[in-house]
This record gives C-alpha cells, structure tokens and sequence, in this order.
C-alpha cells in the first residue's frame, strides 16, 4: 500500500541526490531507506529508481509518482500545519507568493499595516516556485499568490487590486525621453532591459514587440530593480517597468517613463487565493486590506 512515508522517501531521495543524504534528512539509516524503495517497488510491481553510479534516477514509473509526491506532500504539512494552529488556539503564517519582480515593491505597501493589524499572524514570502505560482497555489505551498497574469482554474479566485501602466523607462540623456509614446520598431536599435523572466511572459514582448516582429538589438536580463534603473540613468540600455516604480523612484534615478504605443499598455496587480480559504479571516483581511488601498 502506497504511504505518505514513500512519498516523502521519493521527493527526499531526489531532492539530495543519494540514499545516504536522503536518510539523513529523513533521520533513518541507509539500509532501513533502502529496504523501504525495494518493498514499496514489490508491491508496485514496478522498478522506480535506477542507479546511474553514485545516482538514483528515476523511472518512467518514478517520475510520475514523484510528480504526485511533489504535489501531495506539502498539501499533507500544509493540514497538520493548520490542525496544529487549530489545537493551540494559534493564527498561523500567511505564505504569500510572488510572480512578478515588482510585485514585492507593491506588496510593502501593504504588509507593514496588515502586520500592525493582525500581530498574531506571521508572514512568509516566497518567489521562487516549484511548479510556478498557480501550481503552488493549488498544491498548498502558498495561501496567497501575487500576479499579474491570472491564471483562472476551477478552486481559484482572483482579486484585481492595483492598476497600473507598464512604461518604457530611459535615461536622461536619450532621445525618446521627449517622445509622447514610441513605436515598436524605435527599439529595433535598442539594448533591452528586463527581469530574468521568459519573454513570454514579458508584456512589452507579448503585447508590444512581438506582434509588431520587432526584436531589440539586444535583451539583458537583470534581477534587481535598483540596478536595472542605475543601468538606464546611466544610458546602458532601457527598461519596461509600472509607472508607479518609475516615478517612485525618480528622486533616486535619473530616468524618466515613456509611454508604449499611444493607447499605453494596462496592467493590474491580482491576488489569487483558493476559493476554499475565502473564509479564513486573516487571509480575507489581507485582500479586503489591498482592495481598500487601491480604492482609496
């Protein structure tokens, strides 16, 4: 019979690469980890690791069951985690994701008040997701998914909480800092820069420069804000970041936001959360808290 113990031995065993790493972090010995793969694959009738030297890979059969564990798993620590928040009479943590680079500027507006209001409630915040946002919303590894790219699956439910535009953001000395609004083929001769994101998943790819056919002359990739803006005011090349950022951070940087295309490009910040935790009063409050913000 399958068990939660195999599906934690599964997600162990690939997550440290060894049998003998994975019983340390199980704080079993190797030989008892090792009987536990051999009965679980008797009972199966099937192989789910290979050996490939020191490694174990999986199987066919493996990476299936090991994409179930992934999934199963922390919805298990998820429900002891709240049971036991239930029996000590205890809130709990509001684990909130992020999906977008500028999001987490967005999100500081409104922590500090949420935190001041509900002081027996921690925060945890993370961006980097196994199976991206939405799939860490529905596999329980997040309460609370910040997007600006909604992803509507039958459980979900998503708020619209912040309207912005999405700007081209150059430096003081270019020469569209004049312009009303450029053009796609205006950044043809451009250097690009951007967050380490697939430009798919770029707008000013899926909804400027790709429907035009237009590619800049090169697309640099750079994580932090700060310096992406230290690299335009200092005319290493032009970014496409919100308004709000840009003229947040105007007294810091010498840049200036240019519209994209002469309707601009619209954007809104969305929090997603399961419809099945609507009713949980510290995660209500933060989306009735960020709902509040923007209609203020």
């Amino acid at each position: 019979m399958l068990e939660r113990i195999h599906l934690e031995t599964l997600r162990a065993v690939s997550q440290h690469g060894s049998l003998t790493a994975a019983a340390a972090h199980l704080h079993l010995t190797q030989s008892a980890l090792s009987h536990s793969i051999r009965k679980l694959e008797d009972t199966l009738g099937v192989a789910i690791w290979r050996r490939e030297g020191r490694c174990l890979r999986p199987t066919q059969a493996g990476t299936y069951l090991l994409a179930v564990a992934n999934r199963l798993v922390p919805q298990f620590a998820h429900i002891e985690e709240r049971l036991h928040q239930f029996a000590q009479g205890e809130r709990g943590t509001l684990r909130v994701g992020m999906e977008c680079h500028p999001c987490y500027q967005w999100l500081l507006k409104i922590a500090a008040s949420y935190l001041d209001a509900w002081p027996a409630v921690d925060m945890d915040v993370k961006q980097k997701f196994q199976f991206g946002g939405i799939g860490a919303l529905v596999g329980y590894e997040i309460d609370l998914l910040v997007t600006p790219d909604p992803l509507y699956k039958t459980g979900l439910y998503f708020e619209p909480v912040f309207d912005y535009e999405q700007v081209l953001v150059v430096g003081p000395n270019h020469p569209l800092r004049a312009a009303s609004h450029i053009e796609p083929e205006q950044l043809a001769a451009e250097i690009l820069i951007t967050y380490p994101v697939h430009i798919d998943r770029l707008d000013i790819y899926s909804r400027f420069l790709t429907p035009a056919g237009i590619i800049p002359k090169q697309h640099k990739r750079i994580e932090t804000t700060e310096i992406m803006l230290q690299m335009v005011a200092s005319g290493r090349g032009v970014a496409a970041l919100p308004r709000w950022l840009v003229e947040e951070n105007a007294g810091k940087f010498a840049v200036f936001p240019v519209r994209l295309g002469a309707q601009g490009i619209d954007k809104k910040i969305f929090l997603g959360i399961r419809e099945a935790d609507a009713d949980i009063d510290y995660l209500r409050a933060f989306v009735e808290l960020a709902r509040a913000y923007r209609d203020r």
